[in-house]
């Protein structure tokens, strides 16, 4: 297969880069060199690597290097150089490479409009002339290095929006700027500034999404395609110890925690005025640990495209709280096992975090609360009730019911939607009974697909079918606060009168709180029927204020009751 059109088999357009800033025409010219390492991305895993380096030069800049793919196809790429004049013309395009062990070698001139390219591509000979825009960007789909002359480019200028493309012989395309923003990246616990620039991409293989990120120099961090879960990362940015903020507030601190075995990465959101660990502590601050749902597995807990737990954090700071979030274990900065973490792990995890901050001197170790959202409210209640040290519980939008019995649930309101006839929907229903009992009693799976056991047989799904809150709210002794939005559909407020009557009757908790906010969905916010199909056009994506107070209001009067 030609070299320019094998990587549709593993990935349908990327190319990633270096790290050198360019001198805009006309300033001083001067010589520089730097090389840097990416690691490329399929579906999660890693199928390759390159060796990149830059040189700017007083002619222009050359960006060559050398990698490997693999994958459907086999390429190792010896040697590759491509050339631009000091305005990002290209001069020239050379590529030396295996491709399933069939040499590839070519040659590209371009000059006048016009791209020259001689040689072997895949084991054919090659003599193609190809008419090309005069500042064509070249990248070629065998070196992901080629996309630093784009990036330097989109810093430099504020009107250029398409940037014709050479892939290779008779293979162009073009990208699209369609939006441009500014975001946040963290490496260990220093954040700075990257730059998100978002194209649609015409080529050769058909259209894509294509999602660049630079940081403010122009250097490459980062190319991603959605479509085709494709990721092409900057070594250091490929790492465990760094991360796209997704949310901030003002008084973040980045910090890590250490775990059983692991660390956890992890954000401090103080109180106006209250200076950090780095400073003399003026105070002893009241403390909440915030576990995010199912559907979240970094620290800010998006849900549905709101940031519920970076939110709920906020508003903790702002009533006098520190409020503590973090990655689960296997996810984002945290260390760990994803794979084979349950509840039971999860709720450990947040123990870590309490008895961290119970060790800090600005921290009251006797006003430490959990705050759990959804499925995190179950590992909150499991932290509760093996720590006395925790002063206070929240859950929000918690099910009431054992987990097998919630999946079910689950799945017959997903059905109910369903233009599908009853018997169907009975059958679905049983296939799902089958498959919680396989789970849990480990006997069964002959009787189901293979492919099916591979996604349900694993340790948290088990801890999920197996929890039952009734059982563990009856060892809480803490002052407990169950709320709930009443227009909640994915966990019906059903589920707030079955928990709020469990802890009253069964438990042994001495305060018991029950609040149900009126005009609110599953994401804390305002909604009008709280249905999933609204919340892509929900006009207002901030958690609800009378979400916030009741929890901040019902926090100080039981941390004034435990003092």
């Amino acid at each position: 297969m030609p070299a320019r059109y094998f990587i549709g088999a593993v990935l349908l357009l990327i190319a990633a880069p270096v790290v050198v800033h360019p001198q805009a025409p006309g300033a001083p010219q001067s010589s520089s060199r730097t090389s840097r390492g990416y690691t490329v991305f399929l579906a999660g895993a890693v199928v390759g690597r390159e060796d990149v380096t830059v040189e700017s030069t007083a002619e222009g800049f050359i960006i060559s290097g050398q990698g490997r793919l693999s994958g459907s196809q086999d390429v190792v790429i010896r040697r590759v150089e491509v050339r631009y004049s000091r305005d990002w013309t290209p001069s020239a395009y050379e590529l030396e490479a295996t491709v399933n062990g069939g040499d590839t070698g070519i040659f590209t001139t371009f000059s006048n409009g016009a791209a020259v390219t001689k040689g072997v591509d895949g084991g054919q000979p090659v003599d193609q002339t190809d008419k090309v825009a005069p500042r064509v960007v070249v990248l070629p789909n065998v070196f992901f290095g080629s996309y630093e002359a784009l990036t330097r480019r989109l810093v430099a200028t504020q009107t250029e929006k398409e940037f014709p493309t050479f892939v290779g012989p008779a293979a162009q395309g073009l990208l699209r700027l369609t939006n441009a923003s500014v975001e946040q990246m963290q490496i260990g616990t220093a954040t700075f500034n990257i730059r998100r620039y978002e194209f649609l991409y015409a080529g050769p293989r058909g259209m894509a999404v294509v999602n660049v990120y630079t940081d403010d120099t122009g250097s490459l961090l980062r190319v991603n395609i959605p479509a085709q879960r494709v990721d092409v990362m900057r070594d250091d940015l490929a790492s465990a110890t760094s991360r796209t903020i997704l949310y901030s507030n003002a008084s973040d601190e980045a910090v890590t925690i250490p775990a059983t075995g692991f660390n956890l990465g992890a954000t401090l959101t103080w109180p106006r005025g209250m200076k950090s660990a780095d400073g003399p502590a003026t105070t002893r601050a009241p403390a909440v640990v915030l576990l995010a749902g199912a559907a979240s597995n970094e620290r800010d807990g998006v849900v549905g495209g709101v940031p519920v737990l970076g939110q709920l954090a906020g508003a903790l700071a702002d009533a006098g709280f520190v409020a503590v979030r973090y990655d689960k274990r296997g996810h984002g900065q945290s260390g760990g096992r994803a794979e084979s973490a349950t509840l039971g792990d999860q709720a450990e995890d947040a123990l870590a975090v309490v008895r961290w901050l119970a060790n800090r001197r600005d921290i009251d170790r006797d006003r430490i609360a959990v705050v759990g959202h959804n499925e995190g409210a179950w590992a909150a209640l499991l932290a509760a009730s093996r720590e006395r040290r925790i002063a206070a519980l929240v859950t929000i939008a918690a099910p009431s019911i054992a987990g097998s019995e919630r999946v079910l649930e689950q799945q017959r309101h997903v059905l109910e939607r369903m233009d599908i006839p009853p018997a169907e929907r009975v059958a679905k229903i049983e296939l799902q009974s089958r498959i919680n009992a396989a789970v849990m009693s480990g006997r069964g799976w002959e009787a189901l697909p293979p492919e099916v056991r591979k996604q349900a047989d694993t340790p948290w799904f088990q801890s999920f079918l197996m929890f039952d809150p009734a059982r563990v709210i009856r060892d809480v002794r803490q002052p407990v606060l169950f709320i709930h939005g009443e227009l909640d559909a994915e966990v019906p407020v059903s589920h707030l009168d079955r928990l709020g009557e469990l802890a009253q009757k069964e438990g042994r908790s001495r305060s018991v709180a029950v609040v149900a906010v009126r005009g609110v969905n599953h994401l804390l916010t305002p909604a009008v029927t709280g249905d999933v199909a609204e919340y892509a056009s929900l006009p207002n994506r901030n958690v609800s204020s009378d979400v916030t107070k009741a929890i901040t209001e019902w926090l100080t009067k039981a941390f004034q009751s435990a003092r």
